[in-house]
């Protein structure tokens, strides 16, 4: 089994800062530093660190941040074959900027993460296997998104998507080519249209979106945990109490935490408290792949809550 990444790849500029500055507002920050990420990428190294065979499909630019990039997934065993590099245009960039109690600000130049096509979505086609897993975000064109979901539904492939950042044009008929959707609470506010703030409204949200097709839903409500919805369950899954030191990919250990939990046909409950788990430890570490958790981790972290 394979869970392949179709997806971004993203060189993070990281500005640490006492308070997130407001509109109009310069404030001295108190470092910086690079750390390769992208949502695809960030879930990809998150599910190879808890053990799975993982293969990236995306783009980097034809400078020196891509070459960076590409390396550090092939530091964690990744599958880069098909990683493809873009003349002329640069790597993506994503410009953080992160206070004392790990909230963030981020902005995104998608960079060569914009230049995915067909093309890619042929090679991901010819790599799929029925019980492989197909992870999704929205860092890279949403033409080639649903094509890569349709061509994984056809092949008998689990679907895996973190509609993330939200896309006002995505269109109903993407729902139905769902298994898995992974909404933050803001996300999922969004998609449906009305607040979501604690596990009722999330249940609320949930339904919603079962309705227009996606087969099971888990929103993200950070300190309040999650909600897991699919046709025969619904329940909300506790946080992990941690120090939290930075949220960034907190959401994508989520999903690589999910992707292999789910792969290696553990019960529902368990998916979903391993993969809070990963997300527990990944916000408890600055950075974004750098915080992502190994599965000795998870394991005792989960051990020592729920024995």
């Amino acid at each position: 089994m394979t869970l392949h990444i179709f997806g971004s790849l993203n060189m993070d500029l990281v500005c640490q800062t006492p308070r997130l500055p407001v509109p109009g507002e310069t404030i001295l920050g108190t470092e910086f530093t690079t750390v390769p990420g992208g949502k695809g990428a960030n879930q990809a190294v998150a599910a190879a660190r808890l053990g799975a065979a993982v293969r990236m499909v995306g783009r980097v630019g034809n400078d020196a941040f891509g070459q960076a990039l590409i390396q550090s997934l092939q530091v964690e065993g990744i599958e880069t074959g098909d990683v493809q590099i873009e003349a002329g245009v640069s790597s993506g960039v994503a410009a953080i900027a992160v206070d004392t109690s790990g909230r963030n600000h981020i902005i995104v130049i998608p960079g060569a993460n914009g230049r995915v096509a067909r093309s890619d979505v042929e090679r991901l086609s010819a790599r799929l296997a029925p019980d492989d897993t197909l992870l999704l975000q929205f860092e890279v064109p949403l033409p080639e998104v649903m094509a890569a979901a349709a061509t994984a539904q056809q092949q008998g492939v689990t679907v895996i998507v973190d509609p993330a950042p939200v896309r006002n044009d995505l269109p109903e008929a993407f729902y139905g080519l769902v298994d898995w959707l992974t909404p933050n609470q803001v996300e999922a506010e969004q998609l449906v249209g009305f607040p979501v703030a604690d596990q009722k409204s999330a249940a609320a949200a949930a339904k919603v979106l079962r309705q227009r097709g996606a087969r099971a839903i888990v929103i993200k409500l950070g300190a309040e945990g999650v909600w897991v919805e699919a046709a025969d369950a619904a329940f909300p899954v506790p946080a992990f109490e941690v120090p939290v030191v930075d949220t960034v990919a907190a959401g994508d250990a989520f999903n690589g935490g999910l992707a292999v939990a789910l792969s290696e046909g553990v019960s529902l409950l368990e998916a979903a408290r391993f993969a809070t788990a990963t997300a527990a430890l990944s916000v408890s570490q600055a950075g974004a792949q750098p915080s992502l958790p190994t599965r000795q981790a998870v394991e005792a972290l989960l051990a020592a809550h729920i024995g």
